[in-house]
Order: C-alpha cells, then sequence, then structure tokens
C-alpha cells in the first residue's frame, strides 16, 4: 500500500473531489455574485489546481508536500510524467493566487484576471483528470 494506510483511489478520489469544488466555486462567485470577489475567485482557482496536482502525486504513491508552490508541485508531477511541461506555464501563473489574495491590499487583480484563473485552472484540473483516467 506505499506511503498511504488508506486506499490510494480513495485519496486521489478525495483530493479531486475537493479540486473540482474549489473550480465550481470559483465559477459560481464569477457568475452569480456583484460586485465580483475578483481575489477569492482566483485563489479557488488556484487551490482546484494545487488539489488536482498533489492527486496526481498521491497515485503515484508520492506523499504530497504541504506547499501551495504549484511550480514545485509541476514539477515533481514532471518528475514522474515529463508531459507535466505542458501546463507548467499555467500553474505559473496561478501559482501567485496561493496566499497574497487572502489579505487585503497585497495584491492588484483585475476582472480578465479571474477569467484567466478559471480558464487556467480548468485546463490543469482537466488535462490531471485525463491523465489520471488512462
Amino acid at each position: 500500500m506505499g506511503l498511504f494506510y488508506m486506499d490510494i483511489t480513495e485519496i486521489v478520489t478525495q483530493w479531486l473531489r475537493f479540486s473540482m469544488t474549489d473550480l465550481d466555486v470559483a465559477k459560481q462567485l464569477s457568475g452569480n455574485m456583484n460586485p465580483r470577489p475578483l481575489e477569492i475567485i482566483c485563489f479557488h482557482s488556484q487551490q482546484s489546481a494545487e488539489k488536482a496536482l498533489k492527486a496526481f502525486l498521491v497515485q503515484n504513491d508520492i506523499l504530497p508536500p504541504k506547499t501551495h508552490d504549484l511550480n514545485q508541485l509541476c514539477e515533481m508531477c514532471g518528475e514522474i510524467d515529463n508531459s507535466f511541461d505542458e501546463i507548467a506555464a499555467s500553474c505559473g501563473r496561478l501559482n501567485r493566487y496561493s496566499v497574497m489574495p487572502r489579505y487585503p491590499y497585497e495584491i492588484d487583480i483585475t476582472e480578465s484576471d479571474t477569467d484567466i484563473a478559471i480558464q487556467r485552472a480548468s485546463e490543469i484540473v482537466e488535462w490531471i483528470n485525463e491523465i489520471l483516467s488512462k
């Protein structure tokens, strides 16, 4: 069973479920609130990508580090599967939303930033789900 005491499939499923929940929250906030909570939308987009990357690591019997750094997580995934280079730029773009949006006046975010964040997170999550389904 490797590093985990629970069934790896169940742990991966949990990570992916949390990933989808964050993405759904970002989309709901983007479409249903006026004014849109820009920082929170970007934060949930980053969280969605982070949890999807961690699901891939778990699937490969690696305990994910306690980090929000998407660049580090993507690099770790790339050591297992070099095709992760395809999403590295999207991870880098979302990385800035891991901590700073949680605090007032820490980051300047525009309406278009939220749309791009949701798009990038969606691409990452879909891409990882595709790899995991193989």
